[in-house]
Parts: C-alpha cells; sequence; structure tokens
C-alpha cells in the first residue's frame, strides 16, 4: 500500500484513506483535508473520503489543495492539480461503480461478492484530471472523464461531465460554460 504524503499537511478532523494493493495515493505539500462537521461552515454531511479501488489507480492531489468533505474514488486516475480547492461535499468519482447493464449488474448483485474481481471491466472507468488553481463548488459531482483546465470554476451543485477549456465557469446539471475568466 502506497501512500505518499507531503510537508505541512493539516488534518481537521480524520479523513478515511484507503488504498487498494499495488495502487498508489500522493498527496502534496501544504494540503488542507477537513473533515470534521464544523470544521466548514457549509457544513460537511461526511468526513473526507479518499479511496482507490482497483490495481494500478492513482490519485495524485497538488500542492496548496483544501478539501472539505469530498469524496475522491479511483478505479483508474484522478489528478488535482495545485492551488485548487475542492468544496464541501463534492464527489469526484472516475467510475460507474455498478455496470450499466441490466443482466451483469444483477450478476454482480447475486453473486453478493465483496471485490468484483476480473469483472472490473463490466464498470465504465475514465480518468478524471482537474487542473491548477481551480475551485469546485461545494455539492457537486466530478464524473469520470471531466478535464477540468487550469482556472475552472465549478458552481455549487453542478453535475460536471466533459472537458472544459481553462477558465471556464460552469454551472447546472449538466454544467454548462456560462462565462470565461
Amino acid at each position: 500500500m502506497k501512500v505518499k504524503y507531503g510537508k505541512n499537511i493539516l488534518f481537521k478532523g480524520i479523513p478515511f484513506i484507503y488504498n487498494h494493493k499495488n495502487a498508489n495515493i500522493s498527496i502534496g505539500n501544504d494540503v488542507t483535508i477537513k473533515s470534521s462537521f464544523l470544521s466548514n461552515l457549509v457544513g460537511l454531511y461526511s468526513r473526507t473520503i479518499i479511496v482507490t479501488r482497483s490495481t494500478g489507480a492513482e490519485i495524485v492531489i497538488g500542492d496548496d489543495v483544501g478539501i472539505s468533505g469530498a469524496t475522491i474514488y479511483a478505479r483508474k486516475k484522478i489528478v488535482i492539480g495545485d492551488r485548487t480547492c475542492i468544496g464541501g461535499n463534492c464527489k469526484i468519482l472516475d467510475n460507474d461503480f455498478h455496470p450499466i447493464e441490466i443482466e451483469k449488474r444483477n450478476e454482480l448483485m447475486k453473486s453478493n461478492a465483496p471485490d468484483i474481481g476480473g469483472r472490473a471491466d463490466w464498470i465504465g472507468t475514465k480518468e478524471i484530471i482537474i487542473g491548477n488553481d481551480c475551485f469546485i463548488g461545494c455539492n457537486t459531482i466530478i464524473l469520470k472523464g471531466t478535464v477540468l483546465g487550469d482556472g475552472c470554476v465549478v458552481g455549487a451543485g453542478a453535475v460536471v461531465s466533459g472537458r472544459f477549456e481553462a477558465g471556464s465557469v460552469l454551472v447546472g446539471n449538466p454544467a454548462k460554460v456560462i462565462k470565461k475568466l
């Protein structure tokens, strides 16, 4: 289990960090991770959760990043750039968690297996890249395959999927660009 931590990490509350064997989590320097209810007055629903869930999965969190009660869950790869702020209760998910095909989903449910083993390819997965200097508002969902260029701002409650140029301001469900910075 490889979890690399930089210098001067500040934990406010206790996050849940789980790294699958043969996966990697890297947390940069001067990162703040808030995980207690009152550590962010927007109101955190849960502590921060950082999880790699398959062999070869990777989470890279840059320097000077702030995270508040977010879930960052990777089966493939999630990269969060330097000086990015992740708002309260944000979900960053590089996979669908379950197959979308009914037959495959039902087979997994019947097996009651704690790990999906050789059936991992049944679950849609695509890496997420969040650039430097981004601001991700509270209660947002960043879905698989999303690429946010440097300096993007994501409004509270947005559901984000797709590629967005640097300096885009996104809002809504589905998230759309409303302004360029």
